[in-house]
């Protein structure tokens, strides 16, 4: 069989690149890991698994504070009811919820949803730094 020789200009270069750099590609990235220590049990291939998301470096209590403050609106607004767990809430936070909801209730009625939507952002901030500080959430899953 003859071999062809392939020649810049011809056309055919650049589709024998891309036909090599693809079966390079292809070549690395599939079959059994090189290590046998890299499958697991399952036989899955454990190498080329995502690592997980890095946790957030976000303080505690800014976390807090906006899912405090995000769960304050919606029950002021009416657009919600939950207890605290379908909320995602520890009961900490709701108990800060409740103290915020009942502060902004008041304060929408004497100045209106602007002043009771600032309320809210204050409110829940000084309640969740104030838990912490005080060592947050304790060791039950409920608090």
């Amino acid at each position: 069989m003859a071999t062809r020789r392939l020649r810049p200009g011809s056309g055919h270069l650049g589709a024998a690149l891309l036909a090599g750099a693809l079966a390079a590609a292809l070549a690395t990235g599939c079959g059994a890991p090189a290590d046998p220590a890299d499958t697991g049990a399952d036989g899955a291939d454990r190498a080329h698994t995502t690592a997980p998301a890095a946790a957030s470096s976000a303080p505690p209590e800014d976390l807090c504070t906006r899912v405090v403050a995000h769960w304050s609106r919606e029950v002021l607004d009416g657009t919600t009811y939950g207890d605290y767990q379908s909320m995602g809430l520890s009961n900490g936070q709701y108990e800060i919820l409740r103290d915020v909801v009942d502060e902004a209730r008041a304060e929408k009625r004497r100045a209106g949803a602007a002043a009771a939507d600032a309320l809210i952002d204050r409110r829940a901030r000084e309640g969740c730094v104030a838990w912490y500080r005080s060592g947050g959430p304790g060791e039950g899953p409920w608090q």
